[in-house]
């Protein structure tokens, strides 16, 4: 991974809610390829995470607004949430193989711009509005994802107060990080930071309706991560790439592993336990030699829960805040994370190996390892 951009999150409905999605997608794009101080036309092909816009390619849409050649290929991928990583492993593997030199990988996501869906019906009968598609085959294991969060938390006996606690951490270490935070994001729409981060404490969070769950265990706004818009993009090129292009080294930092893999559909939000597991299987590493994990806090029930299940050191995730101090832009989430991975390595050199990894609806997780 030779560079790493992304645009502030904004939550549904705030500073991008007047943007098209692939403007989202071509700002990182654009000050991701002047970064590396190369043209457009050695860009190899574009990969985009998506998981709400409701199809067109919104990848090609961000290339081509970007500046990109229309040369440059482009696709999208949906896996929801685990899109953007899935598309750098994707980016990966063509540049392993070599097919490519030189992959744009990330994700973008308005929630704001998101269509409205409509299943067809018998002639005659009026059409029918759905908020998401199934994620599963079988109605009984496809859970609507704040209710499975909050099963999980009364299941594992997380309480609200200790869920508050972390959404509190979480808010708290993005504002301490802030002038870092800043410096990986592209400003875009006259934002120039994390629109949702704030200062909230206990008082704040008990005065919150329960959103979900039992009073004990309940789910609120502040430990549900907010639907949101972002872009993100990190550059993927090979050993023969950077050594054409020797001023890329220095901040270049080597994908080492991480994979893609399926659990159980009705508990998606444990799902990157086992893939964590299996990452640390595969690619013969151990947890305590990481020294940075990013870790997707879509509830902070599903955070808590995978760093206690998977053995994440607590001091050393999510060090500049996560999703619950940002917001989730579904398919930029898993880029998002990736970004902030290459930049929190970048700023600590004695970090010698960091992983982030994220679920998505349907059981879905994604990881992914990198290294100097």
């Amino acid at each position: 991974m030779a560079g790493a951009r992304r645009t502030p999150v904004a939550p549904r409905g705030g500073a991008f809610a007047g943007l098209d999605a692939h403007r989202i997608g071509a700002a990182p794009i654009t000050a991701l390829v002047d970064d590396l101080g190369l043209a457009g036309d050695a860009v190899g092909c574009v990969i985009f995470g998506n998981g709400v816009y409701g199809g067109g390619n919104p990848a090609r849409l961000s290339a081509l607004a970007a500046g990109l050649p229309e040369t440059v290929p482009a696709m999208t991928i949906d896996t929801q949430c685990c899109g953007g990583l899935d598309a750098i492993h994707l980016a990966h593997s063509l540049v392993a193989s070599g097919a490519h030199e030189f992959v744009l990988a990330g994700g973008v996501e308005s929630y704001s711009a998101a269509p409205r869906r409509f299943r067809r019906s018998a002639a005659g009968e009026a059409d029918v509005e759905y908020q998401r598609p199934p994620f599963s085959p079988w109605p009984g294991r496809d859970p609507d994802m704040l209710e499975a969060a909050a099963l999980l938390a009364r299941q594992m006996g997380i309480t609200r107060a200790e869920q508050e606690a972390f959404a509190c951490r979480s808010h708290a270490d993005a504002l301490t990080a802030r002038e870092r935070l800043a410096a990986e994001c592209v400003p875009l729409g006259g934002l120039a930071h994390d629109a949702f981060t704030r200062r909230i404490g206990p008082k704040l969070c008990a005065r919150l309706p329960v959103l979900a769950g039992d009073d004990a265990h309940g789910l609120t706004t502040a430990t549900t991560a907010v639907e949101a818009d972002a872009g993100a993009v990190c550059a993927i090129v090979s050993d023969g790439f950077l050594a054409a292009h020797p001023h890329l080294k220095p901040r270049a930092i080597r994908v080492a592993g991480g994979l893609s893999l399926g659990d159980d559909p009705a508990m998606p939000a444990l799902a990157p336990v086992a893939a964590v597991r299996e990452t640390l299987a595969r690619f013969s590493l151990a947890m305590d030699g990481f020294d940075v994990f990013e870790l997707m806090e879509a509830f902070a029930v599903q955070a808590i829960a995978c760093i206690r299940l998977a053995g994440f050191a607590p001091e050393r995730t999510n060090l500049g805040g996560g999703a619950l101090a940002r917001g989730h832009p579904v398919g930029a989430s898993g880029a998002t994370n990736a970004v902030r991975l290459y930049h929190e390595m970048l700023v600590r050199p004695e970090a010698g190996k960091g992983l982030a990894a994220i679920a998505g609806a349907g059981g879905l997780a994604a990881t992914l390892v990198l290294a100097r």
